[in-house]
C-alpha cells in the first residue's frame, strides 16, 4: 500500500518517494481540466443530437452507427469525467488517446474532402492529434493530489 506524507518543503510524498510539488499539483489539476473540457461538453452535446450523430457517422461509411454513437458518448462523456476528477487517470488518458487516434482518421481525412473543406479538416486532424499527444504525456504523468487517484495513494 502506498501512502501519501509530507515534508517541510510543502511536497507530498508516498511511501515508493514519488512526490510533486504543489505547483506540479496544480498543474496536473489544471492539464486534466483544460482536456476534460474538450469531451465533457462534446459528450452530453452527442446525447442531445444523437439521431443526428448517427447519420453522420453513417455518412462516413462507419458500420453500426447506433453502436459507434454510443462508444463516442461513453468515451467523450464517460472517460472525460474520469479524467476531470483523476480516477485511474493513465488508464483513463490511453483509452482517450486511443480514441482520438481512431476517430480523427475517420472523420477528419483532409486528404479525401473536397477542396473547400480540405484546409478546415487539415487543422482539425493536426489539433486531434496534439490533443492524442497531450493524453499520451498524461498517460506517462500521475494525475496529482488534487485527485481520486491521489487520494487513493
Amino acid at each position: 500500500m502506498v501512502t501519501l506524507t509530507s515534508n517541510a518543503t510543502g511536497y507530498a510524498a508516498d511511501s515508493r518517494g514519488l512526490s510533486l510539488s504543489p505547483a506540479q499539483n496544480a498543474f496536473a489539476l489544471i492539464g486534466r481540466v483544460l482536456i476534460a473540457m474538450l469531451f465533457i461538453p462534446s459528450g452530453w452535446g452527442k446525447i442531445a443530437g444523437f439521431s443526428g450523430l448517427v447519420g453522420y457517422i453513417a455518412s462516413k461509411g462507419v458500420p453500426l452507427p447506433e453502436m459507434c454513437a454510443a462508444i463516442a458518448i461513453a468515451a467523450e462523456l464517460g472517460l472525460g469525467i474520469l479524467l476531470l476528477v483523476g480516477f485511474q487517470t493513465r488508464w483513463v488518458a490511453l483509452l482517450m488517446a486511443i480514441f482520438v487516434a481512431v476517430i480523427t482518421l475517420i472523420f477528419h481525412n483532409y486528404w479525401a474532402v473536397p477542396e473547400a473543406q480540405m484546409a478546415a479538416q487539415k487543422l482539425n486532424f493536426f489539433k486531434n492529434y496534439a490533443i492524442t499527444g497531450g493524453l499520451l504525456r498524461k498517460r506517462r504523468t500521475r494525475a496529482g493530489a488534487f485527485s481520486l487517484d491521489g487520494r487513493r495513494r
